[in-house]
């Protein structure tokens, strides 16, 4: 069994051919793709976020106007870039939205991808401290939101407060219980898997991974996810951590699914380069009909290893048919391998 979830980059563009022309296109079909999905069960509803680009950016909003209008499916990121995050002011925002969602939120975090712009946290006033790179302060503050989450009083109260205060020191509001549990981390290579673990987040890997063995995508991340596990067992926590791994997965089902994925589409991992130095391994797309789709999806073992699949949409071609694209994942193609 998995749970399974859609994973929204929520692209807009003013082409006539897409379905998502505007920001707020891009808002309110979120909101009602999210409430579709929810009928159809599928299990969660995932963002992606991005600055300086057409695509979702602060999903706070999002979220609690999603959580408002559904009432069982979990609702999450993959992934908050933490280089841009105050995590003072990201601690109220993600309790505020997990309230409003009646305790559905996970937020699945990371130090950030390759950008629109060079250096785009520092037009949000960061800088990195003296030793740190960009990706150093990511950590940092993933690390000091991780320790607001805990709930423990540390700001010194006014002796003269306009309204009355608890007794000792006070923390964030809104603080939401639990929260601190359904943290996620995006890790794009086994060492930050295994920081994670230490640390207590639970694992998102993504359709990309630093290629550190020259082994297909889904060998790399299964093994990824072994070192997390024995890491998470290391460190001695007391709860089963959650993992999720993300796929593009089309069933073709009929003539509209066949146009859009039937042809060209990629069948082998790819390489590239995240910049000069890093080296990564994208992964397949998978698009066939249901019999040869279960088949090649037996063989994922990253897949295998995880509790939790969140499948990439195509947001820009509307609420309708991406509907259309999870109830054929959850028909089809899941029962047959066990997920449902």
């Amino acid at each position: 069994m998995k749970k399974i979830g859609f994973l929204s980059f929520g692209h807009w563009t003013p082409s006539p051919q897409s379905q998502a022309r505007s920001a707020a296109d891009v808002l309110l079909q979120s909101i009602d793709l999210a409430v579709e999905a929810e009928r159809l069960g599928m299990d969660g509803a995932y963002f992606r976020v991005h600055h300086f680009a057409q695509q979702l950016a602060s999903p706070f909003p999002l979220l609690a106007a999603v959580g408002a209008k559904t009432r069982k499916i979990e609702i999450g990121t993959a992934v908050i870039d933490m280089r841009y995050e105050n995590p003072h002011y990201m601690a109220e925002d993600a309790g505020a939205a997990d309230l409003i969602s009646g305790g559905r939120l996970q937020l699945g975090i990371s130090r950030g991808s390759p950008e629109q712009v060079i250096d785009g946290w520092r037009y949000f006033g960061y800088r990195p401290i003296e030793g740190e790179d960009h990706a150093d302060m990511g950590r940092r503050h993933a690390e000091e939101f991780l320790e607001l989450l805990r709930g423990k009083g540390f700001a010194q109260p006014n002796p003269r407060p306009m309204f009355t205060n608890p007794p000792g020191l006070l923390r964030l509001e809104p603080y939401s219980a639990g929260l601190r549990d359904r943290i996620w981390w995006g890790s794009a290579s086994n060492a930050t898997a295994a920081w994670a673990a230490k640390l207590g987040m639970n694992l998102q890997t993504s359709t990309l991974k630093f290629d550190e063995t020259g082994e297909s995508l889904h060998i790399q991340q299964a093994a990824q996810i072994r070192a997390f596990r024995a890491a998470w067992k290391e460190a001695g926590h007391t709860r089963t951590p959650r993992i999720s791994v993300s796929r593009s997965i089309f069933a073709l089902i009929d003539d509209h699914d066949r146009g859009y994925f039937g042809r060209g589409s990629q069948e082998e991992d790819k390489i590239g380069f995240l910049d000069e130095n890093t080296r990564a391994i994208f992964g397949r797309s998978y698009a066939a009909e249901p019999d040869i789709l279960i088949e090649q999806l037996r063989k994922d073992e990253a897949i295998a290893e995880a509790d939790t699949l969140l499948l990439t949409i195509p947001n820009q071609l509307g609420v309708s048919y991406n509907a259309h694209v999870i109830e054929a994942i959850l028909t089809t193609v899941a029962p047959a391998l066990g997920w449902r």
